[in-house]
């Protein structure tokens, strides 16, 4: 794996960030916490693909000291669980502004059970689109 951008982020109890992609240039990621906890989740967001809208989750903590990989083609988001989360990506790309898109956290065709029923979120987050209201050009392609 070739790593180009590592990023930390900082954010409180009951933050939720997500879910996001790029679109084109698409980044793999290499997810983990540093401080804190949180509840973190990756939807296959790749046209054709046999596990399109299905999602998988796993609690990261500095503590548990895991790492979750999020493949190119998904949908990446997290809700913080303690007091204060430092969340640390190593990402396969950089980010591109242009590229920067995402899905609503809360769509019942994911079916995410986020651990929390009322999170803080972003405008941007709380005005994504539903996966199916993406547009096809805006979704990666599964490939064989």
């Amino acid at each position: 794996m070739d790593f180009v951008q590592s990023n930390i982020s900082s954010s409180t109890r009951g933050v939720l960030r997500g879910l996001h992609y790029q679109w084109p240039r698409p980044q793999g990621k290499l997810v983990s916490v540093l401080e804190g906890e949180v509840y973190d989740v990756a939807v296959d967001i790749r046209q054709g693909s046999p596990t399109f809208g299905k999602h998988a989750s796993v609690i990261l903590s500095a503590e548990n000291r895991r790492q979750f990989w999020i493949p190119e083609g998904f949908a990446h988001g997290f809700a913080v669980l303690s007091e204060r989360a430092l969340f640390h990506y190593m990402c396969t790309d950089v980010y591109v502004a242009e590229a920067d898109a995402g899905l609503r956290w809360n769509d019942a065709d994911v079916a995410v059970d986020w651990p929390i029923s009322n999170p803080t979120l972003s405008a941007k987050d709380e005005a994504a689109p539903f996966l199916k209201d993406i547009a096809e050009e805006r979704l990666p392609v599964f490939v064989a």
